[in-house]
Order: structure tokens, then C-alpha cells, then sequence
């Protein structure tokens, strides 16, 4: 009688696989990006769609180029850079600083530390941060949503060709909403000491600001479809919109606290950034405890950055100050090896 030889396969852990690769959790974080893309874009129209399209194609393409290895896997990690990047410029932006922007994100953001999985920085924020500094009247240059001429004309900025000073938008905005001031809500409220009437946005259209803030009911619609599938851990949006809640409630100029929570925690990026930007799992703590200590700290630090900071907005600044202390949060919280508790027995 033949025996057949038993193979024995020896591998590294895991053992047990959770049935998610890196492809398809990717590929389901761009389904969940589409509906706040799309939103946007209804919202302000072909500019936004050309700004999108501008800086996912700026991010694909100098991975492309950099990285010219044909064996290579394609993943979604630079088209995720773009949608996210794109969600947090204003659609007055002109294209070229988009690409810009989306340059700057991959280059020095992911591949300057070796690519995906190894950036410590979350890139779409790196590439934000360049633009910020390098374009500041263009990236606080705001314009009215639903315009009804949105989708048959152009901002007058978006086609500024390269290294030209953008064309102003003030008259373009204000004839299209009468009394348009040329201010978000959030620095209406920094610098007007204006609160909105309805005190939140949890379904705002017409609201000026970043693509990514028009409506903070559909970004927690997209991420709670995320956390469901496993493909985001619930943990840091929670901790992040609590450090916030916190914080406001303890220090909030606000006479009319619940209005005043509502308008902070719904407005400008605050709800983006807790959902699709502070959960990228490289840029993350790995243990539990950590995780909530990193989503408090952004929140805190957002909210600090908003109350007694120069600018109306600290999504960004808190989200990558919280990045760099990632590595000193994973030395303080380590996991309990077995064997190593309370009642374990130490070798």
C-alpha cells in the first residue's frame, strides 16, 4: 500500500486569516469616499469635479513615475491620497496647485519614507500642509455652494495657469449669493463671533468650506459603513469627537452649550478628518488603550487649535502632531505578552 507523503507547511503568524487583504480594504474605503465626493461635487460643481480628477491623476501618476517597477502590485493607496486630499481643498482651488498638492502628498508624504505601510505622516495632510504654506490666500479663498450656474461655468480661478496670481472671486461669489461674506461658518464664528442659526451641519448644503465638509451626517453614514465591515476601527472617530465634546464642554465659549457642541463638532473638517484621515491604520497606534489616547489627543488638540488659535481651523495641525507621537504612544501602551500579567510567571 502507498502512502502519499504528508507536506508540512511552516509559516510566519498569522495563523488565521481575518479575510481582508490590503486590495480590498482599499478598494472599499474608495466606495466609501464616492458618496462625499460625489456630494461635493453636486454641491459646487465642475470645479470641484475638476479638482478631484486633477489631484487623483497628480497622485497616481508621480507613483507611477517614481515607482517604476512593472512587477508590482497596483494597489488603491495613491487614489485614497487624492480623494482624501482633494476633500480637504477648497473648489476655488486652481487645478495646478491641486497637482500640486497631490505631488507633494506622494513624493515626500508616502515614498520619501518607502512607500505604503511605512509613512509616518498621514501623505493627503502632507500634501494639504505644503499647499497651506506655499498658497495661503488661494487655500482660504472660499466660494458659495449651489450655484445654479455650477455645472455649465467654471470658477474663475480653477484654469489659472501655472505660477499666475489667481483672479479674484469675490464679485463672481456675491452675485451668485447675495451677502456671501467670503467666509466659512467656522470663521465667521473665529473672527464675527457669528453662530449659525440651526447651530450645526449635519445635513448643510449651501454651506461654503472644503469639498469635505458639506455634510457631516453622510461622512458618519461612509464611516459607519467601514466600522461595520471591520475596515475601520470605531475607536478613533469616537475617541476624537469625544476628546472634542470634552474639551468644549469643559472650556467652550459658548453660551448656548448644546448649539455650540453640535456647531463644533459638525463643522469645517472635524468630522473627515476623525473618520477617513486619522484612521489610517500606518499612521495609528496598534494597541486599543493607544488608540483611544490618540483619538482623544486630536480632538483636544483641534479644538485648542480652534478656541485660542490664530486660524478658525486645527483638524490638520492636530491630526499630524497626533501622527509624530504615534511611535512615543506605542512605547508608553504595550500590549500584555501571555505569560506576563498579574498572575503570570515570568521566565
Amino acid at each position: 500500500m502507498n502512502r502519499q507523503p504528508v507536506r508540512l507547511t511552516l509559516r510566519a503568524s498569522p495563523h488565521r486569516l481575518a479575510g481582508h487583504d490590503t486590495p480590498k480594504i482599499m478598494r472599499h474605503v474608495v466606495y466609501a469616499l464616492l458618496p462625499v465626493t460625489l456630494w461635493a461635487i453636486w454641491q459646487f460643481g465642475l470645479s470641484a469635479l475638476l479638482l478631484v480628477l486633477a489631484v487623483v491623476a497628480s497622485c497616481v501618476l508621480t507613483e507611477r513615475l517614481i515607482i517604476r517597477d512593472p512587477s508590482r502590485p497596483r494597489d488603491l493607496s495613491a487614489v485614497i491620497t487624492g480623494l482624501t486630499l482633494a476633500m480637504s481643498l477648497p473648489p476655488a482651488l486652481p487645478l495646478w496647485m491641486g497637482a500640486v498638492a497631490g505631488m507633494v502628498a506622494i513624493a515626500l508624504g508616502k515614498l520619501l519614507f518607502g512607500g505604503l505601510g511605512s509613512n509616518v505622516f498621514n501623505p493627503a495632510l502632507i500634501g494639504r500642509a505644503f499647499v497651506q504654506a506655499s498658497f495661503p490666500a488661494a487655500m482660504t479663498t472660499w466660494t458659495p455652494a449651489g450655484a445654479t450656474d455650477r455645472f455649465t461655468g467654471l470658477i474663475p480661478s480653477t484654469l489659472t495657469p501655472p505660477f499666475v496670481m489667481p483672479p479674484p472671486v469675490a464679485a463672481w461669489a456675491t452675485a451668485r449669493l447675495d451677502g456671501f461674506s467670503g467666509a466659512t461658518p467656522l470663521a465667521s464664528w473665529k473672527f464675527a463671533g457669528e453662530l449659525p442659526a440651526h447651530g450645526h451641519f449635519l445635513f448643510s448644503p449651501g454651506a461654503s468650506g472644503s469639498l469635505g465638509e458639506t455634510s457631516a451626517l453622510l461622512i458618519v453614514v461612509c464611516g459607519l459603513y467601514l466600522a461595520v465591515r471591520g475596515m475601520l476601527n470605531w475607536r478613533i472617530p469616537l475617541a476624537v469627537l469625544t476628546g472634542a465634546a470634552l474639551l468644549t464642554a469643559l472650556a467652550g465659549p459658548f453660551p448656548r452649550l448644546p448649539d455650540g457642541l453640535l456647531f463644533v463638532l459638525t463643522s469645517g473638517g472635524l468630522m473627515f478628518g476623525a473618520w477617513f484621515m486619522a484612521t489610517d491604520m500606518v499612521t495609528a497606534p496598534i494597541s486599543r488603550h493607544g488608540l483611544w489616547l490618540y483619538g482623544l489627543l486630536i480632538g483636544m488638540l483641534a479644538v485648542t487649535l480652534r478656541f485660542w488659535g490664530g486660524a478658525s481651523e486645527g483638524v490638520m495641525y492636530a491630526i499630524l502632531l497626533a501622527n509624530a507621537l504615534v511611535p512615543h504612544i506605542d512605547a508608553l501602551i504595550r500590549p500584555r505578552r501571555y505569560g506576563h500579567g498579574k498572575f503570570g510567571r515570568r521566565a
